[in-house]
């Protein structure tokens, strides 16, 4: 369990590359659903902070047909997964994979319309001041959606709190990632539970 964990914080080796593509199946239910609560347009310019496997950008791209998508992830191994799975979109100029990290995104200001980040938050060091600079490179009016497979929820909290333990990731209540979202200067924000599987999508604009 320990391994499986910290493969999914940051994949590495050879195993990494079979977590990376393991994600592209395990989280797509999650990604569908998170991708439910907001509106895509054909030329978006979209982010994907912590793309695994890249089948999030894939979908991405097959949604905003005339726009640009971005993934970064701060795994070697899956920046090169991600890269394999959308090679044709990024040979056709659609899609670009970087190596990066979330505390310094290396992108210019009001570049994005759309950033969202599936099952990553978790491993965040500093999350308001990460949601700031997610701000940073957001549009006026563009939005950011955190997808994730777990929240505070007393019926769940012996699993989460375990796994949380184990992989040292932080998860948090519904209203405490209201806060985070107003207190880096979102607003709009909204926030959408799937209360039987412990899912949460937590939305804000850059207004």
């Amino acid at each position: 369990m320990e391994k499986i964990l910290k493969q999914a914080r940051m994949p590495t080796g050879r195993f990494g590359t079979f977590w990376a593509r393991f994600m592209n199946i395990g989280h797509s239910n999650l990604t569908r659903w998170g991708l439910s609560h907001i509106s895509i347009n054909k030329d978006d310019t979209i982010l994907d902070i912590g793309c695994g496997g890249g089948k999030t950008v894939n979908t991405l791209a097959k949604t905003a047909t005339e726009g640009e998508i971005y993934g970064i992830d701060y795994s070697e191994v899956s920046v090169a997964v991600s890269t394999s799975k959308n090679k044709r979109l990024i040979d056709a100029g659609r899609v670009k994979i970087l190596h990066a990290s979330i505390d310094s995104l290396p992108f210019s200001d009001d570049m994005f319309n759309l950033v969202i980040a599936v099952e990553s938050y978790y491993f965040w060091p500093d999350l308001i001041n990460n949601l700031k600079e997610i701000r940073r490179v957001l549009k006026p009016d563009g939005s950011v959606i955190l997808v994730n497979g777990m929240y505070r929820d007393e019926r769940f909290e012996k699993r989460n709190s375990k796994l949380a333990r184990i992989g040292d990731f932080t998860y948090h209540l519904p209203e405490e990632l209201r806060v985070f979202l107003k207190d880096a200067g979102y607003s709009s924000i909204q926030i959408e539970v799937l209360e039987n599987k412990n899912w949460i999508a937590a939305l804000g604009i850059n207004r």
